[in-house]
Formats: structure tokens, C-alpha cells, sequence
């Protein structure tokens, strides 16, 4: 999931439970991740890539379709039994703040962000995985860091915009593949120490 801010007809934001417990899936996070990332795609096709049987795909996919997440694309089918599904939104976001008060919003955005922490895990250690096959150069403009300042809250909401307007450039900049790309995903994280 991603939290930059593209244009508002790209993005669905989360409020109620319901979608944000769909979410919560792996499978299905995988599977709006592969549509919003390859494109649009029949159920055989995802479940080559996730290794799920086609009936579990179906399933994952009428319940993303059910809250909006993902629509038929009937105009790709070259005959009437293969069906086509694509992303209805290229960013999924949400305001964790909005759900402090009402505890059924906040254990499903609590769910779904678990969910989504544990997927940027595994495609970290798949990233760390796939370093042996590519060229010396793309490993070395990489980037693994962290950090941590002393920062008021004024500060740390500049922090944050500063993080959101980097994303924006690269991924405004990034949308489309051309000559000499590949693929180059980032994950930002800015948040409050519990410890401090």
C-alpha cells in the first residue's frame, strides 16, 4: 500500500471496516498488488503467479471486487469463458487517526496494516533474494536506511510531507515503463518512537 498522493481519480480511501478487513488478506494484497502493478489479468493467470489454486483466486478476487478494489475487464476477453479483472484504483489510502475512537474501524485498519507490514517484509527479503541476479550498478543505487531525530510535531508533520513529496515526484515521473527502466519499488515509514 502506498500513501503518496496521485491524482484523487487513481486513489480509494478507506473508512469503513468492511474494505480495510478485505484487505487484510495476503492473498488478496497480492493479488491487487500484481493487478495494479502487471495490469489487468484472467483468474488462470494470478493463479500462476501467486501459486493459489484458480477456485481460491475467484474467491479473493469477487471479495476485492465486492468492496471496490477490483472491476471486470470484459473488453480484454478474446472469447465468452475467460474473464478479465483489473484494478479499480492504482493507491489505496487511509488516516489511522480517524479510527482511534471507534474500536471496529480501528482493529480492521490495525488488521490490514499488519497485513501489510508482513507483505513489505517478504518483498524485502525477496529484494535481498534477487540481488545475486542483477546488474552490479542496480544493486549498488539501492538504498536500506533508517533514522531517528528529536523533532516537534510541526517538524515531524514537515517530515512526513517531505517523505509524501518525494513519493509523488518518482512515482508521477515512474507511472509508465520506457527505454532503460525497470521496475524500482520503496517503501517509507515515519512514525512516532513508542520508547521515547
Amino acid at each position: 500500500m502506498d500513501q503518496s498522493s496521485p491524482e484523487e481519480s487513481t486513489r480509494v480511501q478507506l473508512r469503513e471496516a468492511g474494505p480495510m478487513r478485505a484487505l487484510a488478506h495476503p492473498v488478496r494484497l497480492r493479488i491487487l498488488g500484481m493487478l495494479r502493478v502487471d495490469g489487468p489479468a484472467t483468474v488462470g493467470m494470478l493463479a500462476e503467479r501467486t501459486g493459489e489454486a484458480a477456485g481460491s483466486v475467484s474467491y479473493h478476487l469477487s471479495t476485492l471486487a465486492k468492496h471496490g478494489f477490483v472491476e471486470p475487464a470484459p473488453e480484454l476477453a478474446r472469447d465468452r469463458r475467460e474473464r478479465w479483472w483489473r484494478a479499480s484504483h492504482e493507491v489505496t489510502s487511509w488516516r489511522t487517526e480517524e479510527f482511534l475512537d471507534d474500536p471496529e474501524r480501528h482493529a480492521a485498519s490495525d488488521a490490514m496494516r499488519r497485513a501489510v507490514l508482513e507483505a513489505y517484509h517478504r518483498e524485502l527479503l525477496g529484494a535481498l533474494e534477487a540481488e545475486a541476479s542483477l546488474e552490479p550498478e542496480w544493486v549498488a543505487a539501492s538504498d536500506a536506511s533508517d533514522g531517528s531525530a528529536q523533532l516537534t510535531i510541526e517538524e515531524f508533520r514537515e517530515l512526513a510531507a517531505d517523505l509524501a513529496a518525494v513519493r509523488e515526484k518518482w512515482w508521477a515521473r515512474g507511472r509508465d515503463p520506457r527505454d532503460g527502466t525497470r521496475a524500482v519499488r520503496w517503501i517509507t515509514h515515519a512514525f512516532p518512537r513508542s520508547d521515547a
